[in-house]
Formats: C-alpha cells, structure tokens, sequence
C-alpha cells in the first residue's frame, strides 16, 4: 500500500505499523446509518454503545431509515438507553435527512470542509463527529481528527510527550503523514490497544 510506504519514513511510526500489521479499516457504507452510530457513540464507552445499538436495532428489526425513526415515539427510543439529547440528535438528523436538507448521498462529491459545514448544522454533531464520518463511511484517507482523545494518546506515547499534544503539536507532528493522516490515525488508535503491544 502506497500510504504505508510514505508514513514508514517516520520511523516511530514505522515501528507501529509493523507491530499491528495490515492497515484494515471497515467501512459503513449506509452513511445515514454511520451517523446514527457516531451520534449513539458519543461520551460512551464501545461497550455502552454497541449495547445501546444493538438495542435501537431491535426496535426495528433491522437499521431504520430517517422515516421510521421520525415516527418512533421519543419514550420507546429512550428504552432503548439513548438519553433525552440523543434522542433528539438522532431525530434532527432523520428530518434533516427526510427533508434533503441534507443530502447524504451527495456528499462523497464534496470537499472534507463542506461536509464538515453540513454536518455540524445538525443538532448533536460537532467536528469530531463529522471527521469520523469522513473516516468511517467516506474512507477519506487524509482526516486528522484532532479533538480525538485515542489520537492524543497515541501521539503522546508515540512521542513520549509529557503531556497530551495541543492541536498545533499535532497538526506539525502529522504534517508528515499527510495525505494519508487518517491511516496514521487508525494506527495511532491500535497502537493503544493491548493486545498488540
């Protein structure tokens, strides 16, 4: 792979990506579905999240489309473990959707910026929630969501930084990485992975 040729020249880095091995990152193709899971996902531990999930799945029986989710009264979305403020997201976001306010499909034809612009008018998504759509449901390959707190981490122990980086630390540490600073990401996330050490 071409990007991991480029991000060996920084040779910390090289010793990580040797470490976890293939970069393998799996996509979400039904982006409606990428940001409901993001917004389900926010503060919670992948435990907490995958069983809220899981639980939202089971109201429908499969993953909902903007509609249903609009005709769900709030109460039964509330069983399912999502909080008042996630409830109402995840709804902002169906009738944005519903309404083509947003256009989800449209967005592979825009500009990282733009789709940051768009998301961000929807209740519950801020920055962060939108670069790990580009990352996850778009595969935009030079993301550096630099509010991400595994990234910090990694760029912290990878650098053997006393303290966690500031973006400016980590927006010059990663201005080598480009333009596949999503891919130096994903490695950056399992390296904080135990069970790779």
């Amino acid at each position: 792979m071409i990007a991991l040729n480029h991000l060996r020249k920084d040779r910390k880095l090289a010793k990580i990506i040797d470490r976890v091995g293939e970069f393998n990152l799996s996509l979400t193709k039904n982006p409606y579905q990428s940001l409901v899971e993001a917004i389900i996902t926010q503060q919670l531990s992948g435990k907490a999240a995958d069983s809220i999930s899981t639980r939202f799945r089971a109201i429908y029986g499969r993953f909902p489309k903007p509609a249903d989710v609009m005709e769900t009264s709030d109460a039964k979305l509330r069983k399912a473990g999502l909080s008042y403020m996630k409830v109402s997201y995840i709804k902002d976001l169906s009738k944005k959707v519903e309404s083509k306010e947003i256009r989800l499909a449209y967005m592979k034809n825009l500009t990282d910026e733009e789709i940051i612009v768009q998301l961000t008018q929807v209740k519950g998504i801020g920055r962060w929630t939108a670069e790990m759509f580009l990352i996850f449901s778009l595969g935009r390959l030079d993301v550096l969501p630099v509010g991400d707190l595994g990234l910090k981490k990694g760029i912290q122990k990878l650098y053997s930084l006393e303290e966690l980086p500031e973006k400016e630390q980590m927006e010059r540490i990663a201005e080598k990485w480009k333009p596949y600073r999503s891919v130096a990401t994903w490695y950056l996330w399992r390296s904080l992975d135990e069970s790779i050490e």
